[in-house]
């Protein structure tokens, strides 16, 4: 598909007109139709990570977590890192979906569902790792508070039962909010589904004809549910950031945990949002509905988030040395010149340096530059959660116990397999459901045709 032109007014980037709705409709479909050999290429390459994953657990289960690497004093490893990464990973999805369509952001509507579903799949990514650190599965019903043989409650006081809560709550909403705005595109391909897709599609469409009070009541449950999911893009990354601010350990006691963690998170988000949308919009050839105008709005969100994140580094150094307070001071001086050097340094140049380019228009809307720093940018959030976890750890009050954490090759499987599990699930959802939200693209149609007319007489 040839995309059309882009407007400008002013030197700022506008929206394009979007195709008729035969055409949307045929080209929104097409992605779901057939599979090229690069198509499962990439899947079996995830099935792979995915799998290898799955074995190295297995082995873990059977040995034990001696196998991790783990060593006095760090016990939260790349399992904590990896869990609190995806949690991240997943918060771009409800500030798109709920946050922006509350606000009425018109340039939401190419890529929410992309990110809705991207939500899903990285909380679910998430959750596992919560399992994983603990080591005995068998033993994961203990962290569910119901009534039990055991008489016994659970302990509030627990940073893992934070988790559970969040996980749990976070996963419910983001499901419910992507299956009822999936609702109408389900309908649309379900009248030109054949075979068994068009049974799934008849069953999960929920007898959708597009009638006014099936539009009314949609629109009402994507309101409320936007309203419920907004104060979770703030609350969920909160209670995370608890787990280790509520700990008296050098380097996370600290006020500024909350704020920076959902920051950081919305960052990543955005970053990961880019990661994957750009090859979809290339390779399915969505250039007229995933423009420019998109990418640059993604790009000024990803400018402002790593203004935050960089400010909140800032403050962390300045914090740790205006408070006279020595072991918050060498723990921060070790951050950037011990042990752990490397990756604080990769943390504030993929973070705070490289986004600054930003600032410049043909870089906001040059796509190559886009993904290649979205891909860094993930990179560098995962390690400035592996500097705050292991970094502190490793160095706190007493330097007779410290130590240092080498990740092993079976943590490093698993979180490769993390990947595999998080794209496995997205390139299935590609093949099964509209990447692009075809009712709200046609909306934006109407009302484009709407404001033509009103500006013709």
């Amino acid at each position: 598909m040839t995309p059309p032109p882009t407007n400008t007014v002013a030197g700022m980037i506008r929206p394009v007109p979007m195709p008729p709705d035969s055409q949307t409709n045929r080209d929104l479909l097409a992605v779901m139709k057939g599979t090229s050999p690069g198509y499962w290429f990439l899947l079996g390459l995830a099935l792979f990570f995915m799998h290898l994953a799955g074995g190295i657990w297995i082995w873990q289960v059977y040995k034990g977590l001696g196998i991790a690497g783990y060593a006095h004093p760090v016990f939260w490893g790349v399992y904590v890192v990896t869990f609190v990464f995806w949690v991240g990973i997943a918060h771009a999805g409800t500030l798109i979906s709920a946050i922006l369509f509350l606000f009425r952001a018109k340039w939401r509507n190419a890529i929410n569902r992309g990110a809705e579903a991207m939500t899903v799949f990285a909380v679910l990514t998430a959750a596992q790792f919560l399992g994983i650190h603990v080591g005995r599965i068998w033993k994961s019903y203990f962290i569910l508070p119901y009534p039990n043989q055991r008489g016994l409650w659970v302990n509030f006081k627990s940073p893992l039962l934070w988790d559970t809560f969040a996980i749990s709550t976070y996963a419910t909403i983001s499901i419910l909010f992507l299956y009822v705005g999936l609702i109408p595109d389900i309908a649309i391909a379900r009248d030109r589904a054949t075979g068994w897709k068009k049974v799934l599609y008849t069953v999960l469409a929920l007898g959708w004809v597009g009638n006014s009070s099936q539009w009314k009541a949609h629109n009402r449950s994507v309101l409320h549910l936007s309203g419920l999911a907004t104060p979770l893009v703030l609350s969920v990354h909160s209670v995370v950031s608890w787990d280790f601010a509520m700990a008296l350990v050098p380097g996370w006691h600290t006020t500024i945990f909350a704020p920076y963690f959902v920051a950081g998170a919305i960052f990543s988000g955005f970053a990961m949002v880019l990661t994957l949308m750009i090859p979809v919009r290339r390779i399915f050839g969505l250039e007229a509905y995933i423009t420019d105008y998109h990418f640059e709005n993604m790009s000024r969100f990803i400018l402002l988030t790593s203004i935050i994140c960089g400010y909140a580094y800032a403050a962390e150094y300045f914090m740790s040395w205006y408070s006279g307070v020595e072991a918050e001071q060498t723990a921060f001086w070790l951050r950037a010149f011990g042990p752990y050097w490397i990756s604080t340094w990769v943390m504030i140049i993929f973070n705070t340096v490289l986004p600054q380019l930003l600032w410049f228009k043909k870089l906001r809307v040059n796509v190559p530059f886009l993904f290649v720093l979205s891909v860094c940018i993930n990179i560098g959030m995962w390690f400035e959660r592996y500097v705050i976890i292991v970094g502190a750890l490793s160095r706190e009050y007493n330097p007779a116990v410290w130590g240092e954490f080498i990740p092993s090759w079976p943590e490093m499987g698993i979180l490769a397999g993390s990947f595999g599990f998080f794209c496995t699930f997205f390139l299935i959802f590609l093949k099964l459901f509209p990447i692009v939200a075809i009712a709200e693209m046609k909306e934006i149609a109407i009302h484009e045709k709407a404001h033509g007319a009103q500006g013709s007489h």
